[in-house]
């Protein structure tokens, strides 16, 4: 027998992770920077990354046993290369991830790998159901494909659902790029920075942006005014393989950054990571390019194409840039004892790549992020941490 469906409207406030809800002809998109941000920036890059709602998720209180999500998925296309897998909508009960679903049809976005030109096909919206939820008052969270753009078209329990009150969890802000994302986690809620928000029982925003951790003004000004408890930014990996910017801009772009987020949060702990390890860029310059000998082959590969001589001149690799950010938060933190540092090897290292290598030399495979985040959590989350909850 069919369950007596209850629809909610899917609205901001049954929404965590999102920082604006677009109302657009086909369904709500939720982002994850707000459209003034995003109107500062025409980059294809960052419109896709922001728009993927990574850490993104529908939470409520229910005492539902059934529960339907319809949804409109944007599903990736790279011809030539190994098929990417449709997003996974995970569901946990109170903080447990219980049931797992895929979304069929779906818009799809067809890219070019060469010339990066994209072509969009409209597809039909699917369903996705999930049955034999505990027969109590419990907390549901619907965590979003962290890697695929998804409208949100209606919601149906078997039961009310209600909004989640404040609860008292600390709100934690996290930047970074790919990894930060969740590029190559094997669902939404097994990112590195989702399973140590969840390890640390902190309520995340993640600002991880695929290929956009670029030190931007309009992302530390989004982080300022944004409520936060806690603030982690992981910068350096997309520094290099964009081969954005040479050593005489990045240590003051970085000072910048901290001082527009100090702007608004002058008190907050705030975390500076600095890179993983990743061979091919810790002495090598970028830009990064697709191996497109891997790409005949199948198989999905990048290499660094920059010259390790061209340090002298300013070049940037991920050894420069631990050394610098080393310095600047030593610096700064005479006069601020919140901000704090952390070397990425400390979360993977080369003996963690000798375990666990890059699959494609830029990004941890599933394994790694439950790794990564694992340690991040205890060290930034646990005893004598910067993020920990006893701490003055």
């Amino acid at each position: 027998m069919s369950p007596n469906w209850i629809t909610t409207p899917i609205t901001a406030g049954l929404l965590r992770g999102a920082l604006d809800l677009e109302r657009t002809e086909r369904g709500l998109l939720p982002h994850r920077l707000p459209a003034w941000a995003r109107a500062q920036c025409d980059d294809p890059q960052l419109a896709k990354a922001e728009s993927q709602p990574s850490g993104v998720r529908l939470a409520f209180r229910t005492g539902a046993t059934a529960v339907e999500l319809d949804a409109l998925p944007t599903k990736r296309v790279y011809p030539g290369a190994p098929p990417r897998p449709d997003g996974v909508y995970d569901l946990l009960v109170d903080g447990r991830l219980t049931a797992q679903a895929r979304a069929e049809g779906g818009d799809t976005l067809t890219i070019d790998l060469a010339t990066g030109a994209a072509t969009h096909r409209p597809g039909p919206a699917g369903t996705l159901r999930f049955t034999g939820l505990p027969d109590r008052d419990k907390v549901v969270e619907i965590w979003l494909p962290h890697d695929e753009t998804t409208r949100l078209l209606a919601l149906r329990t078997d039961a009310p659902v209600e909004p989640l009150p404040d609860e008292g969890r600390r709100l934690w802000v996290h930047h970074g790029s790919s990894i930060s994302h969740g590029s190559d986690a094997a669902s939404p809620s097994t990112t590195w920075p989702a399973r140590a928000a969840l390890l640390g029982g902190v309520d995340l925003t993640n600002l991880g942006l695929g290929g956009s951790a670029l030190l931007d003004p309009f992302v530390a000004r989004t982080i300022r005014d944004t409520p936060a408890d806690l603030i982690s930014l992981k910068i350096g990996i997309n520094l290099v393989n964009t081969d954005l910017m040479r050593l005489r801009a990045f240590a003051p772009a970085v000072h910048g950054f901290l001082d527009t987020i100090r702007d608004g949060h002058p008190e907050t702990p705030l975390l500076v990571v600095s890179p993983i390890h990743c061979p091919i860029h810790e002495d090598t310059p970028g830009p990064a390019a697709f191996d497109l000998d891997a790409l005949r082959a199948g198989e999905m590969r990048f290499r660094a194409t920059g010259d390790p001589a061209e340090r002298a001149a300013g070049r940037l690799t991920l050894t420069v840039i631990r050394d610098e950010l080393s310095r600047v938060v030593r610096q700064r933190a005479a006069g601020d004892p919140n901000l704090h540092h952390l070397d990425g090897r400390d979360l993977y290292g080369e003996r963690d790549h000798a375990e666990l290598p890059l699959p494609d030399n830029l990004h941890p495979d599933a394994a790694t992020h439950l790794r990564i985040g694992e340690r991040f959590a205890a060290l930034a989350f646990g005893q004598g941490g910067p993020f920990h909850a006893g701490r003055p």
